[in-house]
């Protein structure tokens, strides 16, 4: 069975962080492992409070997983401090660890910065070069590029930006912004773009976990990087078009929509 590692922040209400990205990994086919950046009290209506665990403690983590079950692949949610960048950063090297997505969350829907700029510097040079792939939303595109994204020819311009300085593949996601749900690669030099239609579904907490989780779930199977990214947003797609309504905010979607077991049923069915 094929294997990945989620290196991530917790989400206690279970929508985002990694629990969505262990429950998206189960669904997509291999055994998810994680190594856990911070804890955050939080649920469908915001976050009230994070505590970040030290870098030595992430490396510990990080040495257990890695000298036991080697992960296949390795998705990087939230990290927002120098130190911690640079704990993974060093042990992915040690590791020559392989099909690294990272996520780089650094920005609230809301529009608020999580990330200091000594983090962000620290993010460009030690551990997005490291990386196979990154999946920034508009406004994190616009941090690492440094321009302003408000059309298509700019989501192009900012992926290249950003490529040609990580030195890696970069898929810019549009749904955050635009009205769309049109993703776009730039890989190499080159682009393209994968369709999708926006689910009007207003439960849309921890999408960008989980994309970013079914890509790593999919390279870690042995799909080619385009396929991956597809089978991802098709996945997402599902999730979102399976309509769970839970909590008083921006719920969570329902990662367990293509699982059909006789576990899961109740005593009336």
């Amino acid at each position: 069975m094929k294997t990945a590692l989620t290196i991530a922040g917790s989400d206690s209400s279970g929508g985002a962080g990694i629990q969505a990205d262990i429950k998206t990994m189960t669904v997509n086919g291999v055994f998810a492992m994680s190594a856990v950046t911070a804890l955050t009290a939080q649920n469908t209506t915001g976050v009230t409070g994070i505590m970040e665990v030290s870098p030595e403690f992430l490396g510990k983590q990080l040495d257990c997983v890695f000298t036991d079950i080697r992960p296949d692949a390795v998705k990087i949610g939230m990290v927002s401090s120098p130190g911690l960048i640079g704990a993974i950063a060093d042990k992915l090297q040690e590791y020559r660890a392989e099909n690294i997505v990272v996520d780089p969350v650094m920005v609230a829907t809301s529009g608020a910065r999580l990330i200091s700029e000594d983090a962000v510097a620290v993010l460009k040079s030690r551990l997005l070069p490291m990386a196979d792939v990154l999946t920034p939303n508009i406004p994190e595109a616009e941090v690492l590029a440094g321009v302003r994204i408000e059309t298509r020819e700019d989501m192009q311009k900012a992926a290249a930006l950003i490529g040609d300085a990580c030195r890696c593949a970069v898929l810019v996601k549009g749904g955050h912004q635009h009205n769309d749900a049109n993703d776009l690669l730039y890989r190499d030099g080159a682009f393209r773009w994968f369709y999708g239609k926006r689910i009007d579904n207003p439960n849309t907490h921890g999408t960008g976990c989980t994309l970013s989780s079914a890509i790593a779930a999919n390279l870690a199977k042995g799909f080619c990087l385009e396929e991956a990214v597809e089978r991802a947003k098709d996945y997402l797609s599902g999730a979102l078009a399976a309509m769970l309504d839970l909590g008083k905010g921006s719920g969570p979607m329902d990662h367990a929509f293509d699982i059909r077991s006789i576990y899961k049923e109740g005593p009336e069915q």
